[in-house]
């Protein structure tokens, strides 16, 4: 009989949810990862009595009521909506694109005004079959905006031009014809209040875990442990890279506490210039509309992902995605393991999307 019916690799949200459901139906699950703290990516710790997010803004968003409800379990959302601004050597834009940034940009006032001067450029552009991402973003906004407001920064963000992006990555990009600047639009969207940290504290009340731990360092002894491996980890990794490494966007941040209670007025502004070396300043506390006298500032510079650094976003292209099919068939013919989240998955997870799927594969594992 083994000590543990489930070893789950990774305390992020895949992890946490599917630990907490385990547990609910009495089995014994032993968490680990080789960070010194819960939560992922999601993680966020307490500086100036403002919950930072040491790796990266996370605004919980979802149309999915089920997930909603799941989450409210694990802490109480305050009311933030998602309204970053652009700026663009010291213009500020509103994003998503709507009323307001259509007048600042060209003057006009009605949606019927936008939507000739963006024909227009389309026009003056000779595009009919968008190839790639700026003949696609220039298609859905013309080319004064793609210009000043997404060439820049879609070129720091992914390291290469925006001629040599797919046109897919921009397709759902935001255009409104109104005055609402709430970016993701969603039905429910919030901060949990306290902070991510809490709330992944709460979903894993009462099970076993264990910090520090590399688990590919030491899998031979780890795997010894459980019956069943809930593994979140990079799915390329796992097999020691043997059909090669896949591609990632690795994100580097500069944080600082400041001595003002207000530095940009706004929780996210992307600086959407190709000069500026970074691509948005976070400004913590205006998540959770904090009071405090100082404030805490993170910089985001976006760079290729090598070994030792940590992936964050998948390079979805053609060739990556034949990389991970293959890594894929390999996993699925992994006996007693079960890959999940944005990593075991290499997929772009939206935080609700983690949580919808993990409970799908928590209700089908812990049925059988």
């Amino acid at each position: 009989m083994k000590q543990y019916d489930y070893l789950i690799v990774g305390a992020g949200l895949y992890g946490a949810v599917f630990a907490h459901e385990a547990k609910k139906a009495g089995k014994r699950c032993l968490v680990i990862d080789k960070r010194d703290h819960i939560a992922g990516n999601i993680y966020t710790e307490s500086v100036e009595g403002i919950h930072v997010h040491r790796y990266g803004a996370h605004i919980f968003h979802t149309n999915n009521k089920a997930v909603w409800q799941y989450v409210n379990q694990f802490a109480e959302f305050n009311r933030y909506t998602n309204s970053p601004v652009a700026n663009y050597h010291g213009e500020i834009y509103n994003l998503p694109f709507n009323m307001n940034t259509f007048n600042k940009m060209w003057g006009v006032v009605t949606p019927a005004e936008a939507k000739a001067k963006i024909e227009q450029q389309r026009a003056e552009a000779g595009i009919t079959e968008p190839k790639n991402l700026e003949e696609q973003a220039i298609s859905l906004v013309g080319t004064d905006i793609y210009e000043k407001l997404i060439k820049g920064y879609t070129g720091k963000q992914w390291g290469r031009p925006c001629t040599e992006l797919p046109a897919f990555i921009i397709k759902r990009l935001p255009v409104r014809f109104t005055y609402d600047d709430n970016y993701f639009n969603a039905l429910y969207q919030g901060i949990p209040n306290g902070g991510y940290t809490a709330m992944v504290e709460k979903m894993l009340d009462g099970v076993e875990i264990e910090l520090g731990v590399d688990y590919l360092a030491r899998k031979a002894e780890l795997d010894k442990l459980a019956d069943q491996i809930v593994y979140t980890g990079p799915v390329d990794a796992y097999f020691d890279y043997k059909l090669g490494a896949l591609q990632y966007r690795s994100v580097r941040f500069e944080t600082e506490v400041l001595d003002t209670d207000n530095y940009q007025g706004n929780a996210v502004v992307n600086y959407t210039d190709a000069e500026t070396p970074y691509t948005r300043i976070i400004e913590h506390k205006h998540f959770e509309f904090g009071t405090q006298p100082k404030t805490v500032i993170s910089r985001e510079y976006s760079a290729e992902w090598k070994k030792g650094d940590e992936p964050y976003y998948p390079v979805n292209d053609e060739k990556n995605g034949a990389l991970y099919a293959a890594y894929k068939q390999l996993a699925d013919a992994e006996p007693g393991v079960i890959f999940g989240g944005r990593l075991g998955e290499y997929k772009y997870y939206d935080m609700d999307k983690v949580i919808e799927v993990a409970l799908s594969v928590a209700e089908k594992e812990l049925a059988e």
